[in-house]
């Protein structure tokens, strides 16, 4: 089997992954940095202009300023009077216009800003700063005045930085890797051990990351739907092992009576042949009726919805055919739920054949309402049975031997059928005790009204 890392296809997308973040990445680093840098250096050249520009207002308060203007530093001044003429400038304004900038407004005595356009050295876009001394025709406006930074200020450093963008693509590039071989490396174990288990190894189980992110989750959500796999299969083998059981019994008298029977086609005894076969045969319909019932619970994704009356549907499913003992039915309210009546009245006739067939002689099936459920019992009279065998009686095919005498030609399918219906329509079925004490049991069915 290939390793992930070799697998040209992740390599890819990894590769991509890790070009794409890394790049961006370095982009807006970069343009950061230079940001950064470019507003650091025009900050560096105000305050310079700034501090010139206060040395020239001195000397002009102090009436002291030449028409040439000296500075060790080489700034662009000019000095302009009220009349918007030029009166001194260092060298390199020397023969140039005055300054196109607008002066500081009547509350304030400096201006700063940018200004592009104007008639100075260099040309382009510069950073002004203008102190106006005095007030009226004696006012002048000192302007002092520098190229403004452009989007690579210091060249060398723009320089240096874009050498290290692909270091930098590189090392997010290559962090980017290894964070995803770390994240698809229990995937791929995941996968893996999935590709490796079949129906005849259910119980293996994929490794779960000890990191609890999301891989963990859906690793623990893989290995809980192999458990639910596993106990579903289980059950399947376990049933389908139980009913080829129950089905072999019948056949094989089926199969003896039948070949009896040809031995001797003149034998006086050939009717009773011919009933037990009719007995082997209700005998097979009846797994087949409830293995059909059983199929058609588990495959249905929702009961049928219609009002039953439930005390109704009880005395029909007694009058339907005859039983050994007398079967009472109380209820002294209507009491209504909604499902499917055919399914309802199978998980009633369910629960009254058994009871028939461990009572004495009498069943009893109560109806009531308690809050918002609809409550049914049916009891017996019966020898009981010890509370550690009761949960058996809705196992699937479960032979209980104080039953076996009595119900010899059952399926042992009806209580498991009863309880799923019972399940299907919201409820639940359950056997205990009998309320008044005497001996017997009790199967207790509530539903949502």
């Amino acid at each position: 089997m290939k390793r992930w890392w070799r697998d040209p296809a992740i390599r890819v997308r990894v590769t991509a992954t890790a070009v794409l973040v890394s790049g961006l990445f370095a982009v807006v680093l970069y343009a950061l940095v230079m940001l950064l840098v470019r507003w650091q250096t025009a900050y560096t050249v105000q305050d310079r202009l700034e501090h010139a520009g206060r040395r020239v207002a001195g000397t002009v308060r102090e009436g002291r300023l030449a028409p040439l203007i000296v500075t060790g530093e080489g700034e662009l001044i000019q000095v302009v009077d009220a009349a918007h003429r030029v009166v001194a400038s260092t060298r390199r304004m020397a023969g140039r216009g005055p300054v196109d900038f607008p002066e500081p407004g009547p509350r304030d005595d400096r201006r700063t800003g940018r200004a592009c356009h104007l008639d100075a050295p260099g040309g382009g876009c510069h950073l002004v700063v203008v102190y106006r001394v005095g007030e009226g025709p004696f006012r002048r406006n000192v302007y002092t005045l520098a190229p403004a930074p452009g989007w690579v200020p210091r060249p060398l450093l723009g320089a240096a930085l874009g050498l290290m963008v692909p270091g930098i693509a590189w090392a997010v590039g290559y962090g980017t890797w290894r964070s995803a071989g770390r994240t698809l490396r229990p995937v791929e174990a995941i996968r893996a051990e999935l590709d490796e288990i079949t129906a005849t190894d259910l119980e293996r189980r994929v490794p779960s990351p000890p990191r609890r992110d999301e891989i963990a989750r859906l690793a623990e959500s893989v290995n809980a739907t192999l458990d639910r796999l596993e106990h579903a299969v289980a059950r399947l083998r376990g049933f389908v092992s139980d009913v080829s059981h129950e089905l072999r019994s019948p056949l094989t008298g089926l199969r003896t009576e039948l070949e009896l029977a040809l031995s001797d086609p003149d034998a006086p005894d050939l009717r009773e042949t011919l009933d037990a076969v009719l007995r082997n045969a209700e005998r097979l319909q009846s797994v087949l009726d409830d293995v059909l019932a059983l199929a058609r619970l588990e495959s249905q994704q929702e009961a049928a919805n219609e009002p039953v009356e439930l005390g109704e549907l009880a005395d029909q499913e007694v009058l339907r055919r005859p039983r050994r003992t007398r079967v009472h039915v109380e209820s002294d309210e209507p009491v209504v739920v909604r499902g499917g009546r055919a399914e309802l009245g199978r998980l009633l006739s369910n629960l009254i054949d058994n009871a028939d067939g461990h009572a004495e002689s009498t069943v009893v099936v109560t109806v009531r309402a308690d809050g918002d459920e609809a409550v049914m019992e049916v009891y017996d009279d019966g020898p009981g049975m010890p509370r550690e065998d009761r949960e058996r009686l809705f196992e699937r095919f479960s032979r209980l031997s104080a039953g076996r005498h009595r119900d010899a030609g059952g399926t042992w399918l009806g209580l498991s059928i009863s309880r799923d219906i019972a399940a299907a329509h919201g409820g639940s079925l359950d056997v205990t005790d009998r309320p008044d004490g005497e001996p017997g049991i009790r199967f207790l069915l509530r539903l949502p009204r």
